[in-house]
């Protein structure tokens, strides 16, 4: 119900189904009990999927939701559900970290933002607003709250990001950071001439490869992005804890 196609395939859900409590031949003995919810297709590439049959608006509110009309709120969450106020997320800092003024201004503006269900069609929001962010997280939540222990890995939602659409930007792409810190900059270079030895000494510059001496046109202009996979410390998603696993 959160995929945007409402379909998803099977391969997918098979690293999933560990921490979604089904069974290991789940596809044979449990999907054929719900032929009214559930039916299977061939994706134009081929591979099997599991279509929602029909939608369930009963099934279609997040366990964020649910917390929340079940608590003591007086009118709170009816205000939220006439759209006159939101919802906010439950959050746990380290020590530490949470008492600084910027990280907690920070919050209390990002709790203040719409709360988006993540069984709700996103793909008019602005991909790259702050809206979208929340609406990310709203996912995550969510999709962490149906698993068995609260967490999964990431990299079992990677063939996920586009029916759930999950942003792909990310730090790496090809193993290079997309947009480096001039002092990570300044840190490859001084690997390269602890890895090789090299010793410069009257010699200047000149003994140094082109490819990694300054470019100022470079700094000036960014890091141009090229075509492929991009990976960012993949670490952008969430676990709760952690976000290694999600």
């Amino acid at each position: 119900m959160m995929m945007k196609s409402r379909t998803v395939p099977l391969q997918s859900l098979h690293p999933l189904k560990w921490d979604l409590g089904l069974p290991d031949n789940f596809e044979k003995l449990l999907i054929p009990k719900y032929p009214n919810y559930f039916q299977f297709v061939k994706a134009l590439n081929g591979v099997t999927c599991l279509r929602l049959v029909q939608w369930q608006e009963e099934f279609a509110v997040s366990a964020l939701q649910r917390s929340n009309e079940s608590k003591e709120m007086g009118n709170k969450y009816e205000q939220f559900k006439k759209g006159q106020t939101t919802l906010a997320f439950p959050m746990r800092f380290p020590r530490g970290y949470g008492a600084q003024k910027k990280v907690r201004a920070w919050m209390e503006e990002f709790q203040k933002l719409p709360y988006i269900s993540p069984y709700e069609d996103s793909r008019q929001i602005d991909p790259n607003s702050e809206l979208m962010e929340k609406r990310v997280v709203g996912v995550l939540h969510e999709l962490l709250s149906l698993t068995i222990h609260k967490k999964t890995k990431r990299n079992y939602l990677r063939s996920l990001r586009e029916q759930l659409i999950l942003p792909h930007k990310e730090g790496y792409q090809q193993g290079k950071l997309v947009n480096p810190h001039p002092l990570a900059r300044l840190r490859d270079k001084f690997y390269h001439v602890m890895r090789t030895g090299l010793v410069y000494r009257n010699k200047g510059a000149n003994m140094i490869p082109e490819d990694i001496l300054l470019n100022d046109v470079e700094d000036e202009t960014g890091p141009h992005e090229s075509e492929g996979e991009c990976e960012t410390g993949d670490d952008c998603y969430v676990e709760t804890s952690e976000i290694e696993e999600v």
